[in-house]
């Protein structure tokens, strides 16, 4: 008896959460113009049956003394650039270690080689800033406004674990953006929620807009996991968002825009059922519906998304039910229909491959992962000529 009414107050909590989560997601649903989204990285004729070569890989050099690392994220620089790319983590003794900080490197134009680390985002600075204690540091998001300016979205704890987190947005504070000089300022706590404002985190990178703002994928996760859509103004200030999925066991939203208007967003699954949940947006982020899941395997691990045009779609996922010791780009004409493109990474036993990212640049489709939570992995890929002779 004891038993049963434990569970039945888990049960009732449980219940209140949801409930209190979508009240609160409802009153943040506010009405504002339509969004347009940015399309095609990339022009050509892209077809299932493009084929991707890897034309380079490596690992991305570690800051002196950080024995671990994950969660990469990487955003293309402007052109002109000294750097290509600028690729983001977090990096301490572990994960959750209180020397955990952000560690950032560049692929540098002139060398053709990843710059050395330098770590950019300390928890105690933050926690000075802001005015409260930050203990642990997570998962960053990069996003490149359109003034040139870099933004982060990190997570960050006070207290607890991860589902006491709250999403941090920081400005670049430094006058350009090498990776010598490259530096940020807080700008505050996303105000996500009026529960103590926490619990939310990010993982994907945002999704740019046509009006200079972004769409921040974020999910809800205590006690259950709920994904949101954070829209975003041109200075990456919050104005809206909007839940979207009706089930409580989807995070880690990456999303795609198949038109300007027409965007699917694929989620890490936290249930038993190994595969890729999908949710879709008719009318640019104003409303979001549930799909049917993907068939594609994944063991409730974090998956990349990028569509390289109308229409097309690839996705970076691990693609066993049971590990993360595989890592798959696949590729899809309509965000429906998936196949396995190419095998990226296929270890064994305890061996992980996890926490891709992607961003497409210079003719190039850059993926960069962790590995075995130690270090950065990274890989460049080119599209080779379709059977038919056409060249993406």
């Amino acid at each position: 008896m004891r038993l049963l009414a434990i569970g039945g107050r888990w049960l009732l909590a449980l219940v209140c959460i949801m409930a209190l989560v979508a009240w609160d997601m409802g009153l943040r649903s506010a009405e504002v113009a339509p969004a347009q989204a940015v399309l095609a990285h990339a022009n050509g004729a892209w077809s299932p049956d493009t084929a991707w070569q890897v034309a380079e890989r490596g690992q991305i050099p570690m800051p002196a003394g950080m024995p671990a690392a994950h969660a990469s994220t990487l955003v293309a620089m402007p052109a002109g650039h000294p750097a290509a790319l600028t690729a983001f983590w977090f990096s301490g003794d572990r994960e959750s270690a209180p020397n955990v900080q952000i560690a950032a490197s560049q692929w540098d134009r002139a060398t053709q080689r990843w710059l050395p680390a330098r770590l950019v985002v300390d928890r105690h600075v933050l926690g000075d800033a802001l005015q409260y204690g930050v203990r642990r540091l997570g998962n960053p998001v990069a996003w490149l406004d359109a003034q040139g300016q870099l933004h982060l979205y990190v997570v960050a704890t006070g207290a607890g674990g991860w589902a006491a987190s709250r999403v941090l947005h920081l400005r670049q504070s430094s006058a350009g953006s090498a990776l010598g000089e490259l530096a940020f300022a807080p700008e505050r706590a996303l105000p996500l929620s009026w529960l103590w404002n926490t619990s939310y985190l990010v993982r994907n990178a945002p999704l740019p807009l046509a009006d200079g703002g972004a769409v921040l994928p974020v999910h809800f996760e205590l006690g259950i996991k709920v994904p949101a859509a954070v829209r975003l103004d041109a200075q990456g200030r919050l104005l809206a968002m909007t839940r979207m999925s009706q089930r409580d066991f989807l995070l880690q939203p990456a999303l795609v825009a198949l038109s300007p208007t027409h965007w699917l967003a694929f989620l890490r699954d936290d249930s038993p059922k190994a595969r890729i949940g999908v949710v879709a947006t008719q009318d640019g982020g104003r409303h979001w519906e549930d799909r049917p899941d993907l068939s594609l395997v994944n063991p409730d691990s974090a998956v990349a998304a990028l569509g390289l045009a109308s229409h097309y779609a690839l996705l970076v996922h691990n693609a066993s039910a049971g590990s993360r010791n595989r890592l798959d780009l696949s590729a899809s004409p309509d965000g429906e229909r998936w196949h396995t493109a190419r095998i990226l990474e296929q270890g064994q036993g305890p061996d992980e491959y996890s926490y891709p990212a992607l961003v497409w640049h210079e003719h190039a489709l850059w993926v960069s992962y962790t590995v075995d939570r130690h270090r950065i992995a990274w890989q460049r890929l080119v599209p080779l000529p379709a059977p038919s002779g056409g060249t993406p």
